[in-house]
């Protein structure tokens, strides 16, 4: 009889995930539920202040501004991420243009989106170029508000969203790209009906690796957003570091993991949804041809 060497495998693991991430989560649920100390931290007696300051508008309209800069980030990342996957994994050169994809990460963060300052600031590299070129007599204010944001975003999280995208479409079968024209269907019914649902995996992670970390984005919009593109991350923040009310800073973290799980959740549901109606079509197309 075989012993099953599984749960030993996995030990490490689980003592990593539990330590490092199911501890973490409940220290500051609990925190979330106390009082806050006089010269900060947390005194030992429940309390439901911190999430009774939720309850007003401005955090409100916070919470309305991280989801939509979040949404629209990972939306247009992917949008920009599935041309670049598709064309890197038909290229030749497909190692060089991984290598050119990966390359940021061995930059520090920072440096990258102090970078972006110097390029979009008032006196940065496009404001210069558009002025010489005359296009412009004054210099345009490219920075501190949304549109930065997202920008610096899509292009912090870009490689993460391509490189699932490339291993998925790297995969896929090109042929049946060639027998739906064949059959009649347009290079976008192609895409859309033969391409995507059979890059789905791909597709659910690269959004997941792109909207959790957006979500919970704090320097980008700290560096090069405005008063208009404060995110929850900046409030959690401001209330560990400067306010120190630990127990407000812990009970925007649990919305904030609310709404993460909230949004993954219906992901995944759509997704799975999704690949179950492409198996019973699967499955009445194999009928037909049966029957045939």
């Amino acid at each position: 009889m075989k012993k099953n060497y599984g749960p030993v495998y996995s030990l490490p693991l689980g003592l990593w995930i539990t330590i490092f991430f199911i501890v973490p989560t409940c220290i500051i649920f609990i925190y979330s539920f106390l009082t806050k100390a006089t010269y900060g931290g947390v005194q030992w007696q429940f309390s439901l202040e911190g999430y009774k300051a939720l309850a007003n508008t401005s955090f409100i309209n916070v919470v309305w501004i991280t989801v939509y800069i979040s949404v629209i980030s990972t939306f247009l990342t992917v949008l920009f991420a599935i041309p670049t996957a598709y064309y890197i994994a038909r290229n030749k050169h497909k190692n060089q243009l991984l290598l050119l994809v990966i390359i940021p990460f061995w930059t520090n963060f920072l440096i990258r989106v102090y970078a972006w300052i110097a390029i979009l600031g008032n006196n940065g590299f496009v404001n210069n170029i558009l002025v010489k070129l005359g296009v412009i007599d004054t210099y345009i204010q490219f920075l501190y508000n949304q549109y930065a944001v997202i920008l610096v975003i899509i292009y912090t999280y870009l490689p993460y969203a391509i490189l699932p995208l490339y291993s998925s479409i790297e995969k896929f079968d090109f042929s049946l790209l060639e027998a739906a024209r064949d059959l009649g269907a347009t290079k976008a019914q192609a895409f859309f009906k033969v391409l995507l649902p059979n890059i789905k995996g791909g597709l659910a992670t690269s959004i997941l690796f792109t909207f959790i970390p957006a979500l919970g984005s704090y320097v980008i919009p700290m560096l090069v957003g405005g008063k208009d593109s404060m995110m929850l991350g900046n409030i959690i923040s401001r209330e560990l570091t400067t306010t120190r009310n630990w127990p407000l800073a812990s009970s925007i973290s649990v919305v904030l993991t609310v709404i993460t799980m909230i949004g993954v959740l219906l992901f995944l549901k759509l997704n799975k949804n999704n690949l179950e109606s492409i198996k019973k079509l699967v499955v009445r197309e194999k009928a037909g041809e049966e029957s045939i």
